[in-house]
């Protein structure tokens, strides 16, 4: 896989408050919860390496206990701190500041993957999945969440011509700059194109509409999703859509041993020294400091 390609603009959450301001105070307990309930319909119950794809501050890791090592990956650092903080130092959890469009991974190490609330900033979704494909296992699972164009409101608003953008139309759709709504139908094109079964669908946050959520129970609304969450495979009228996906086809295989792989050379030959990563095929040196691997920017 070519690693020197010219990557896509990258939607940067450095310095972001995204996780205490849309999160725990924006009022998106119910999003919260109905996503727990379709992760835990979608992933194994543990595995041995799991990676997680815009892990951000970490809101859905502690609902990886079954998994011997994750990884977080975000490509801001101080999401990481944040998720660092909130989880502490282990050996279990190995904190990585990375581009998902090249990522610092041999090929085949991870068994599981996640991708939630993560592809609708991606410019060129197909070349994100490619490198999610590259570094699992053949057989392994992924999860992928996406954000769905084809949703109700955006069909009633475009009937009413009340929004300029057509929800039936196969292209993506950027409401604001680097964030944009997925056709179901392409998301599947793209994920078989990169390498991936798609084995079930499940809609999510049916009731995503602030009077319902004040009016309605937390408990009765996440309940009420969750039955509506198995229609899925047939409809895909919600804003958020998970896919429980396979690694498939033959995948390519790193040297024996081998984890970390130098995102702009391709070297599976590097080596931790007190400065942090060295590349031996460019000599590059990828930063790890304060228990956070930085894989953005090298010392040269």
């Amino acid at each position: 896989m070519n690693v020197s390609e010219a990557r896509p603009p990258i939607c940067d959450y450095e310095g972001s408050d995204y996780q205490e301001r849309f999160w725990e105070l924006g009022g998106r307990a119910y999003e919260d919860r109905v996503e727990a309930v379709a992760l835990g319909r979608l992933l194994p119950a543990g595995g041995d390496r799991l990676l997680e794809v815009g892990a951000g501050a970490g809101r859905h890791t502690p609902r990886y206990q079954g998994f011997r090592q994750i990884v977080l990956l975000d490509y801001s650092r101080t999401q990481l701190e944040q998720a660092r903080a909130r989880l502490g130092e282990s050996e279990r959890y190995i904190y990585v500041a990375g581009d998902v469009y090249r990522l610092p991974f041999a090929p085949g190490v991870f068994d599981t993957a996640t991708m939630i609330r993560t592809l609708h900033h991606m410019a060129d979704p197909l070349a994100a999945l490619r490198q999610v494909r590259f570094i699992m296992e053949t057989g392994g699972v992924f999860v992928l969440e996406y954000a769905n164009k084809h949703n109700l409101k955006a069909i009633v608003r475009w009937v009413l011509r009340r929004q300029a953008w057509n929800p039936f139309g196969y292209e993506p759709v950027e409401f604001v700059p680097l964030n944009y709504n997925f056709h179901p139908v392409a998301v599947r094109d793209w994920m078989a194109e990169a390498g991936f079964g798609v084995v079930r669908q499940l809609t999510v946050s049916h009731f995503r509409q602030d009077l319902l959520k004040r009016m309605i129970p937390l408990g009765l609304l996440v309940a009420l999703d969750s039955v509506a969450q198995r229609t899925g495979n047939w409809l895909q009228l919600t804003p958020s859509v998970f896919l429980g996906a396979e690694a498939v086809g033959e995948g390519e295989h790193a040297p024996e041993g081998a984890f970390w792989r130098c995102p702009v050379c391709g070297s599976f030959d590097l080596k931790k020294t007190d400065a942090g990563m060295l590349c031996r095929g460019c000599d590059r040196v990828w930063p790890v400091r304060e228990g956070i691997y930085n894989f953005k920017s090298a010392l040269e």
